[in-house]
């Protein structure tokens, strides 16, 4: 007879085989690795810096591809290019990384945060227009997890009132609106490639454009003041100084190897992605109950994931929250996380800490964070908004389909489920 005892309960778990290992790394980056090491050619754009550049370029559509640090300076970098100046007002939703925020702070600008697509979780193109004022200068949408933002409606609001488009796409990478690459729609596009993302070098960044003089900029500004003189000519020589304020947010030729060999593999492993997904959200459909995959925009043409984004819907789960379903999914082995927290409330980003930049700026001016409440970015954090990791979409069909097992088991047991959450808080309060 089959153990559909709760695991939470002391039962037999739904999940058996082992959940993929991230990162991966294959034989071609060892080789070069170690041909770089012994180089002594480390860093200064040097062979697989430009390669990869290069590539990537190809892979996302773009004319030019700038390597970098990490995602934060790419994000600042590619503000400060498309003309954000100290006092402009840049647009970020309220559910992101807090970086995003951080890079347009950390250059003199101020930052507006606005709401997001409940189901998506993704920038609200409706919300952008109500926050725009005559400083507005640029509008940063978050590809966010698993979903794409609008972006027809978010270019026309741009072209309407004449404002930047850089996009954040580091959960993005390979992602396509209408055929077209995520980072080559808007002006710029900003992409990390820390340890957790689809494409990575444990750490480090890069900038994607289309537009040479935004491209000379970025360069100049990461290349400690040093540019091409002409773009069209040589994307990597004929350097001079560029009359710029220049930082070293330099890429390394270790960083520019691991990027190649990833590279290799990621059309492969996106590909591998949407299939687990929608071998995923077709098994959520037979079972029903709360937990659903995020509706797929149909002007998505290739959607990379960072994370499946799921929704709980708490209208359909007999009172249960979603945080007693995770943790009964979680001892089963189906473990979906949840979101950031709100930039605003993040307590990682202490907006009104001294080391901030916020509580030295016009209070007038500024939006008042203590006090802001965005609606939907809050109840996604604290009732809708689930995640299935990237690694977990590399498993095999048996892996995914054991993961539906573990959601049916508990969609099957809800009641309990949630009286053990129950029990666990009340045992907690009581500590």
């Amino acid at each position: 007879m089959q153990n559909t005892r709760l695991a939470i309960e002391g039962g037999k778990a739904a999940v058996t085989l082992k959940a993929p290992t991230w990162p991966i790394t294959g034989r071609e980056e060892v080789k070069w690795m170690t041909e770089v090491v012994k180089s002594g050619k480390w860093s200064w754009l040097g062979p697989h810096e430009r390669a990869f550049c290069e590539d990537y370029s190809r892979f996302i559509g773009s004319k030019y591809t700038i390597g970098l640090a990490n995602g934060t300076v790419t994000l600042q970098c590619a503000l400060q290019a498309v003309g954000v100046v100290p006092g402009d007002e840049v647009i970020v939703p309220g559910m992101t990384w807090c970086a995003t925020a951080q890079a347009a702070l950390d250059i003199g600008a101020d930052v507006v945060l606005v709401d997001i697509d409940p189901e998506t979780l993704c920038i609200d193109p409706a919300s952008i227009e109500k926050a725009i004022t005559r400083r507005t200068r640029a509008i940063i949408p978050v590809h966010l997890y698993g979903c794409m933002c609008d972006m027809d409606a978010i270019l026309r609001i741009a072209r309407k009132h004449q404002l930047k488009v850089v996009e954040d796409v580091a959960h993005q990478h390979g992602s396509q609106w209408k055929g077209k690459g995520a980072g080559a729609i808007g002006d710029a596009g900003s992409f990390s490639f820390q340890q957790s993302k689809v494409l990575t070098c444990g750490e480090g960044g890069a900038v994607t454009t289309n537009d040479p003089e935004i491209y000379k900029t970025i360069f100049a500004l990461k290349q400690v003041g040093w540019g091409p003189k002409d773009p069209k000519k040589s994307l990597f020589d004929n350097l001079a100084p560029a009359n710029r304020y220049g930082h070293n947010y330099r890429m390394t030729e270790m960083q520019a190897v691991l990027l190649r060999g990833g590279l290799l593999r990621l059309a492969a492993q996106t590909a591998l992605r949407e299939k687990r997904a929608a071998q995923f959200r077709k098994g959520l459909e037979a079972i029903g109950g709360p937990l659903r995959v995020a509706a797929r925009d149909p002007r998505i043409t290739r959607q990379a994931y960072y994370a499946l984004t799921c929704y709980f819907d708490p209208t359909q789960s007999g009172g249960v929250n979603k945080d007693a379903f995770a943790l009964a999914l979680g001892a089963e082995g189906c473990h979906l996380g949840g979101t950031y927290w709100p930039v605003y409330r993040s307590p990682l980003l202490n907006l009104y800490d001294r080391t901030s930049p916020v509580p030295f700026r016009d209070q007038k001016k500024i939006q008042d964070y203590r006090h802001l409440k965005l609606p939907n970015t809050e109840r996604c954090v604290k009732e809708t908004a689930m995640l299935l990791t990237h690694s977990a979409l590399l498993g095999s069909e048996a892996y995914i389909d054991q993961l539906l097992a573990a959601v049916r088991k508990v969609t099957d047991q809800l009641p309990v489920a949630g009286k053990v959450w129950a029990k666990r808080q009340k045992a907690q309060r009581k500590k």
